[in-house]
Parts: C-alpha cells; structure tokens; sequence
C-alpha cells in the first residue's frame, strides 16, 4: 500500500494510464531572425490563446464557472503587456523564444514561490502550465490527450495540468494519482469539481505504477493498492458502495434548513476569499458567507487595489448572494500572508507581530479606502464587517472611530451605504477570549477563529512537526475558551459564530451545538455534510454529550468518548444513521 495525500474522496478502481512527461528541450543557438522570432512567438501565443479558451469552455461544461477560470487565467496570463514584453525584450536580445520564455517563466516562478503563501505558491503552477502549453506549441507538440481515455482509467501522472484535466470525462476517469501537489492545488480542486476520486504529492508514483496494472484510488484516506488481491478489490468495492451512498444522502440535504433532529435552527454560512467564490457558496448550498478573506484581493499583484477596485469586488460578491449575508473581514496581512508590494517587515514572530487590525490601524490611507469600498457595497446588500486580530477595546473602538469618518466622508459625497453595518470581530487570540465580556458590549457580533485561537492557546505551531500534535480544537483548554467566548456574546445577546476548521469537524459540531453556537462558516464543499451533522443530533442529547465532555482532564478521553458516542447514540432522529467520527 502506498500512502499520498487525500486530496478527493471516493473510491476508484481501475487500470492505469501513465501519462508521461513530453521533452521540451530545444536548440540554445540564437536565432538568425530576430523579426522572424518575434513572429514566430506571437504566433504562439495566439494559437495557445485559441487552445486554452476552447479547453476552459471544456472545463466549464464538466467542472463548473469556477474551474474553468483556472485556464481563463492562463490566457489573461498571455494576454498581459508585462508578460509578452519581458518574452519580446529576451528575444530582442538575441534568445530563441524558446529560451527567452523559459527565462520570464522562471523569474515569474521564483517570485510567487518566494510569497510563503499558499495560495500565491499556486501561481507558480499557473506559470508552469503557460510555459508547457507555450513551449509545446513553438515545438510543434501535441498536449496530452486523455478525452479518449476508456472506462476504468487512473490517470497516474507526475502533475495533472488544467488543460490536461479539461478533457477528463469523470465516466470513464475513476481516479487519479500524481506525484506532485496537495489540497489546494489545481489538481486537487479540479478533481473535486469532477467528483474523481485523486490521491496527490504520491512520491515515485509514475515508476511504482506500471501501465495496465489494476489499482485502487483512495482519496479520502490518500491510499493506493498496487494489484490487489481479490479479497482486497472485494472489501473496496463494498467501501465505494458505501461512500456513494453517503454522497446521496447528502444530496438530499439541498435546499433543505440547516437545523437540529429537534428542530433548532442555525445558519451555515461559506467561507470565501474571491468575489467569484460566492457563486460557488450558493451552488453548495451555502446560507450566505460567514467570512471573505479579503486580504487575497491584494495578493497576486504589484500594486495596491483602489477604493473603486474593491468596491466592485464586493459589490460582486453582495449581488451574487441576493439579500443574503455577506460577512467581510477586513485586511489581515501579515502571519503567513506576505505581499511583496508592500515591503512588510521582516519580523521573527511573524504571527505575534504587525498583522490584522495592527497593520490596518498602522496604515490608516490603506484602512480607510477599504472601509469607504466596504460601505458603499452595503448599499447593494445584506453586508456585516469583521475586524481581525482583536486585542483589546481599544483596537476595536479605534476600528470604529476609522468606520464613523469613512461614513461621513461618503455622506458629504452624496454616497448611499448602510448606515447600520453591523461590526463584528474576530475571537482568535487569548486577550480577546479573555476579554469577550468586555468586548461583546461594543461588538454587534462574534466570529471564532479556531485556527488562530488554537495556535495561541497551546502555543503550538500548527506547521511545525515537533508540536503539530498539540493543535487540536478538542484540547480541554480550547473548549473550555471557546465555550466562554459563547456565553459571554450570549450574556450580551449578540450572535457568535465560527469560521475556523473545526467548524466543519463532526466531532466537535455538538459542542458547539450545545455551547449555543449559531453560526457555522465552512468551506463550500463543506456545507452539505455539517448540515448532515448537525441534523443528527437533538439539542438535548448534544448537551448530555458536552457535559460529559467538559469534565474530561485530557484530549485523548475527549477523543475516545466522542468516537464511542455517535449521533444516533444521542438521540439523533435516524438510529440507524450512526456515524463513525474522524480522528482529529
């Protein structure tokens, strides 16, 4: 057995197609015609223009708007000045367009992975997909072609690109294995669009899978079976079974309230970092967003974006969802979001340094033209603000004072806002969990950032090896804060809710049901099975369960008796629904 990272769930078996790398090596000679090359590179860009835009009206049509913006990027890619300049500049030199492309690619690669930041390290994927699709058509190759693939195929390749992945046909594609990538990668995300169960960052898998052998794909525990036995295939294919029918269920959530088995009512929100991804919220049934990252509106750029620039962009995301919530946090840089433009500091302890309402409050032109965008698109939509990285009262009244001179300014203009946005905070660091009383007075809202909050309350970095075991949501220390915060925004009669990963962890859902939790923002692909969970358990059989819980001295019989005690168990309304809970 051979163990990747779980990047799709579901259950594939099949045979494998290896897709092998092509050479894309070229003569180094410059060329005799620097017009001649020129040409011949615009040429190329043109014909890969035409190739990608048909191949993301593919994606769109199999995968969704979404993804096939995947590819658009690559065209706006080619289609930048910037870009083709740089190419053209080499060329000018005296580089074949060849080389001169694989230089500007390079630099473009080594920037972006250069971010720290996860979702611009993507980026760096972006640029290797141009620079093959670019390099294949100056060379005269063919791109690999799996649409002819037959039923049964695993594709086992050392990257899946997107335009590789536009002509996979989930009917005939029932897994997927690569050597590269992980959960946020292309690959990843588009193999989730395509509901094709993929297994990533496998390392040796295009020589550990022979062509033609028989495997299984896991991808909700990230394993894959060399030819396996027959009891083996026989077990698996009980397990596939048994994972479609759990989709099915789900399905049956849609369009369904998010509610208790006795019948309390909460609101399930998505979690959003492009105006684009509200769309998506929607289509998997999201109740509205409980949290829009916005710092990712200035990454990926080299200048900062202009109050009209962020206005439109909120203003996307308050139409797409149509009268429902738009929650928006203001810019949380800093930590592990850097943004080379803007030359941050170099600090030791970037997470205990200038970030969230800190680098906000420090930069009060880049702070107010995002509250001026802010409140402008409360004017087409049901919008809440969310300041990040609370402390003290002080950081949230001084919020505040920045909000109130935004709202005069835009009323001297003859603006229309919402003149009652709600404000909200986010409860991520132990001075503001040790405070919340305090805090819930001038809050109209709480959100609960568990990722942050966890890290600072067991002082444990979730990215180092050392300690990660120590980052868990169900450390008795970190229940027992998150269920203060939540009495102390009860006391005060506002809503609290929660944004960080343990929103969508079944196992700690009915605490956070019996905590007086209201709020759940999770990832889109998320919503459907917290529904499920929180549909499992009445209200009183949630409190049994935390009262038992809160009286445990160590996480381990935390963990133990949650997975002993399932939703069924506590008076759920299908007894025969009880579920196995995952390891934390």
């Amino acid at each position: 057995m051979l163990q990747g990272i779980a990047a799709s769930a579901g259950i594939g078996l099949g045979r494998v197609m290896l897709l092998e790398e092509q050479s894309l090596t070229y003569p180094t000679a410059p060329p005799a015609d620097i017009q001649a090359e020129l040409g011949r590179f615009q040429a190329a860009v043109g014909v890969f223009r035409q190739n990608t835009q048909a191949q993301a009206e593919l994606l769109r049509h199999s995968a969704g708007h979404k993804e096939a913006q995947i590819l658009s990027a690559h065209v706006q890619m080619v289609e930048d000045p910037y870009f083709t300049g740089e190419v053209e500049k080499h060329i000018q030199e005296g580089k074949r367009a060849e080389a001169a492309l694989d230089q500007v690619c390079q630099w473009f690669t080594a920037m972006f992975l250069a971010s720290g930041d996860d979702l611009t390290q993507q980026r760096a994927a972006d640029v290797r997909d141009v620079r093959t699709g670019l390099l294949c058509v100056l060379l005269g190759l063919e791109e690999v072609e799996v649409s002819q693939a037959p039923k049964g195929t695993v594709l086992v390749a050392k990257e899946i690109s997107p335009s590789v992945a536009a002509g996979i046909n989930p009917k005939n594609i029932v897994g997927i294995v690569t050597e590269i990538g992980g959960m946020t990668s292309h690959s990843a995300i588009l193999a989730r669009a395509l509901q094709v169960p993929a297994v990533l960052g496998l390392p040796g898998a295009t020589g550990l899978l022979k062509a033609s052998s028989f495997v299984i794909v896991d991808g909700s525990t990230g394993e894959v079976v060399p030819e396996p036995q027959a009891d083996v295939v026989q077990d698996y294919r009980k397990r596939r079974q048994a994972f479609l029918r759990r989709r099915w269920q789900l399905n049956r959530l849609r369009g369904k309230p998010t509610q208790a088995a006795s019948g309390e009512r909460f609101h399930l929100y998505c979690n959003i970092s492009k105006p684009q991804d509200a769309e998506k919220a929607l289509e998997e049934d999201g109740e509205g967003v409980g949290l829009f990252r916005t710092e990712y509106l200035f990454m990926d750029r080299d200048r900062l974006p202009g109050e009209e620039e962020q206005f439109r962009a909120y203003r996307k995301a308050a139409q797409a969802l149509e009268g429902r919530t738009l929650t928006i946090r203001t810019l949380d840089l800093g930590g592990d979001k850097a943004v080379p433009y803007l030359d941050l500091p170099r600090e030791d302890n970037p997470f205990l340094g200038t970030r969230g309402i800190r680098y906000c409050l420090e930069h009060p032109d880049i702070f107010s033209t995002q509250l001026r965008a802010v409140l402008r698109a409360s004017a087409y939509g049901k919008l809440r603000l969310l300041f990040p990285m609370i402390c003290t009262l002080e950081e949230l009244w001084a919020g505040r004072a920045f909000l109130e001179k935004a709202k005069v300014e835009l009323t001297a203009q003859g603006l229309a806002f919402d003149a009652r946005i709600p404000v909200g905070i986010m409860v991520e660091t132990p001075s503001a969990a040790a405070i919340a009383d305090l805090l819930a007075r001038d809050a109209d809202f709480f959100s609960i950032g568990t990722n942050d909050l966890t890290g600072y309350i067991m002082a444990c970095d979730r990215g180092n090896p050392q300690v990660s075991g120590l980052f868990s949501s169900l450390q008795p220390a970190v229940l027992r804060c998150i269920r203060q915060v939540i009495q102390c925004a009860q006391g005060h009669g506002i809503q609290v809710g929660m944004c960080g990963e343990a929103a969508a962890n079944p196992m700690i859902i009915p605490l956070l049901m019996a905590f007086g939790l209201t709020e759940f923002s999770v990832a889109a692909a998320s919503v459907l099975s917290v529904r499920k969970a929180i549909s499992q358990w009445t209200m009183e059989g949630a409190r049994q369960v935390a009262e038992e819980v809160m009286s445990m001295p160590t996480e381990e019989d935390i963990v133990r008796f949650l997975r002993a005690h399932g939703p069924a168990a506590a008076g759920g309304r299908d007894k025969a629904a009880r579920i196995r809970l995952p390891q934390v």
